[in-house]
């Protein structure tokens, strides 16, 4: 389910207090792919409810160029809020989901193996309440940016 953010801040609130873990984890997700969907499935693992933040349209073109997104951000957080592993979905529009993640609180961040812990924005604040921070191993082969570049290579265009 997609929820506006201040709502989604009050829902954690809530079941933090029902004793249920919170993971949250944040992405572009553009051109959803297999990648994404093995990724959300081993951050689900990690707790009760899984929340993930998704960069706006605006953020996505901040930090990957003016050619993205590929998918805007209504769509692209709806699909990833049809995944079965995921519970909740917000939109973020700043660079870095760290004042998402604030709001929040977690008890588990959750990134993937493309970053190195000390580069995982939050990562500091989601320790000093006491939560974790855990990389998963990235998924070889699948990137939104390879798929791009292959389905180009494949129509003559890369």
């Amino acid at each position: 389910m997609v929820v506006e953010r201040s709502l989604l801040a009050l829902l954690c609130a809530e079941l933090r207090e029902r004793g249920r873990q919170i993971v949250f984890t944040n992405g572009c997700f553009d051109l959803l792919h297999l990648g994404h969907l093995r990724y959300l499935e081993q951050a689900r693992r990690l707790g009760d409810v899984l929340v993930v933040g998704v960069n706006t349209d605006a953020s996505v073109r901040r930090l990957k160029g003016a050619l993205r997104p590929l998918r805007p951000q209504e769509e692209r957080a709806a699909l990833v809020a049809a995944l079965k592993p995921v519970d909740f979905v917000t939109l973020f529009d700043e660079d870095t989901p760290e004042a998402l993640i604030a709001q929040l609180r977690p008890d588990t961040l959750v990134k993937g193996g493309d970053y190195l812990p000390e580069q995982i924005a939050g990562a500091d604040l989601v320790r000093s309440w006491g939560g974790k921070v855990v990389v998963i191993p990235y998924v070889e082969g699948y990137s939104t940016s390879s798929l791009v570049q292959d389905i180009l290579r494949r129509h003559g265009l890369g």
